[in-house]
């Protein structure tokens, strides 16, 4: 069976990178993850029965290029950029209060449109906080498979529309579509790598003993930004090997429409185009308000009220150059702050799970 696994993973990345490859000779932003993630959501959907049973994609492996963004964004942490987060009060506020907005929307349209039970609804509306929202609500009975479809496809639909709606807002292609570099251009020595594997490996270590929320991508940014900062050191990765984190990552989030019903695929379609939908328009009105209160384009706006993955964020972030580690210390704000309020509602539905929220 790990033989049989291991094939399969193989092939999904061989697929994967064949999409991501065909998807950077088009205009799409972030080709490599969207394409890849396109492929793998189609061979998942429609043609999961193919794959072995109970198969998954090894999270392990993911980790060492979840870690590489981690890097690079950390890499772009400098004293200017320090210096000009003094105005995250008002910033850090908004997210909070998106955060109860779009929760209390989300469980709205799940539960009043959607017929789940409060319960499922509750957990399957929070703005973040994947692992810990399905964890929380299987143990408060949710129906764990619509929990599952509805918190991936949160992920998967903001990827992907986010890059696309920023290049209709802007009238051109931007990022990797517009002729942008998130790794280096230049070759990379030998020494560069070997400086970067030993920051990643010590980030990697820091991030699970210290239990750092998305450890796998904040405790290599951390290290990184430490030695940025204080200029010990110049971090890059060749742009290979972004494009490779792009296809690994990209692939691993299409695989998870893996096991669903075709019936239940295209009603949790449905409704995850509305949520999501509704918390980008949420998003988008509070960047515009935000915008005159801190120096921050909007653009870079729009990405940090973006409910997707810390690290899928992140890695947008640095394809659109757009101010990676402010983006991604909220988007980490948010997801803690989306845990804990979820922590207080896992209580209540343990005591009074008929009165829900």
């Amino acid at each position: 069976m790990p033989s049989t696994f291991f094939i399969t993973t193989s092939i999904m990345l061989l697929l994967g990178g064949i999409g991501g490859r065909l998807a950077s000779l088009t205009l799409l932003p972030l080709p490599f993850m969207l394409g890849s993630l396109l492929v793998a959501s189609f061979a998942a959907g429609f043609g999961g029965r193919f794959l072995p049973t109970g198969y998954v994609f090894p999270q392990r492996f993911r980790i060492a290029f979840i870690a590489c963004i981690g890097l690079m964004i950390g890499a772009r942490v400098t004293p200017e950029l320090v210096s000009s987060l003094h105005q995250l009060g008002y910033s850090l506020a908004a997210i909070s209060v998106f955060v109860g907005l779009a929760l209390w929307i989300n469980f709205q349209i799940f539960h009043r449109i959607g017929g789940m039970d409060r319960t499922t609804a509750f957990f399957a509306g929070a703005p973040g906080g994947l692992i810990e929202s399905i964890t929380l609500g299987e143990a408060a009975n949710a129906d764990i498979k619509q929990l599952v479809a509805q918190q991936f496809l949160r992920i998967i639909f903001v990827v992907a529309v986010v890059p696309i709606a920023i290049s209709l807002y802007v009238g051109h292609p931007v990022g990797s579509a517009g002729g942008l570099a998130i790794g280096a251009r230049t070759a990379v020595d030998v020494q560069d790598l070997a400086l970067a594997a030993l920051v990643i490996a010590a980030g990697l270590g820091i991030g699970h003993t210290l239990r750092l929320p998305a450890w796998q991508l904040t405790g290599p940014l951390l290290a990184a930004a430490a030695l940025s900062f204080f200029g010990l050191a110049s971090l890059n990765l060749p742009q290979w090997m972004i494009n490779i984190s792009q296809v690994v990552i990209g692939t691993s989030l299409g695989l998870r429409f893996t096991g669903l019903g075709k019936r239940m695929l295209l009603r949790s379609l449905g409704l995850s185009a509305l949520s999501v939908g509704s918390m980008l328009a949420i998003g988008g009105i509070m960047a515009l308000i935000l915008h005159p209160l801190v120096d921050q384009p909007y653009d870079v706006l729009l990405i940090t009220f973006a409910p997707g993955g810390v690290t899928e964020m992140g890695l947008i972030a640095l394809s659109l150059h757009a101010n990676p580690a402010f983006v991604t210390l909220h988007h980490i704000y948010r997801i803690a702050l989306t845990v804990f309020v979820l922590g207080f509602g896992a209580k209540r539905f343990h005591r009074a799970p008929e009165q829900g929220f």
